[in-house]
C-alpha cells in the first residue's frame, strides 16, 4: 500500500508569516504552485496560504446592514465577520491571510486516507508532518499519479 512517504514532494516552496503579500504574489507565479505551507524559522508549520486566499483580498467589501437607532449603531449581521474581511482584505502579510488550522498528515498515512482526508476536508494540499517539522507535501496531482493515469 502507497503511503505519503512514497508520492510527497519533497523540495517543498514555503514561506513565513511575515512575507509580504507582494512576496507571496511573485513566488505563486515563479514556482506555479496554488499552496504553500507557512513555517517558522525551525521549519514548523504554522499555516497554510494558497491562491484563493490572494484572491479573496480582491474581492468586494460587504458592507453589513445596520440600523441606528438614538446614538446606538445596530448591526443586523455579525460585526466580528465585517471586521475579519476588513482586516484580511487590508492585509500586508501572508500571517494575515493564511489558514491556521490545517490538515495534516504523516509520512506513513496510506494515500487512501490521504484521498479522504482531502475531499472531508477540503483541501488541495497536505503537509507530511514528522517529528514537528515538515518533511513534504502531498497534493491532489500526487494523488492523482497514483492512479496508473
Amino acid at each position: 500500500m502507497l503511503t505519503a512517504k512514497d508520492i510527497m514532494t519533497k523540495q517543498v516552496h514555503s514561506v513565513r508569516a511575515a512575507t509580504t503579500i507582494d512576496e507571496l504574489a511573485r513566488l505563486f507565479v515563479d514556482t506555479r504552485v496554488s499552496a504553500m505551507p507557512v513555517l517558522d524559522a525551525e521549519g514548523r508549520l504554522e499555516g497554510i496560504v494558497t491562491e484563493t486566499d490572494m484572491v479573496e483580498q480582491d474581492k468586494p467589501l460587504h458592507v453589513p446592514t445596520v440600523v441606528t437607532l438614538f446614538d446606538w449603531v445596530l448591526y443586523l449581521e455579525s460585526e466580528k465577520n465585517f471586521r475579519d474581511e476588513v482586516n484580511r482584505i487590508t492585509a500586508r502579510t501572508v500571517g494575515e491571510i493564511c489558514t491556521r488550522e490545517v490538515v495534516t498528515c504523516v509520512p506513513e498515512t496510506p494515500v487512501n486516507e490521504i484521498a479522504a482526508l482531502m475531499v472531508e476536508k477540503k483541501a488541495h494540499l497536505i503537509p507530511v508532518v514528522e517529528k514537528g517539522k515538515v518533511v513534504g507535501v502531498v497534493g491532489r496531482l500526487d494523488i492523482i499519479r497514483t492512479m496508473g493515469i
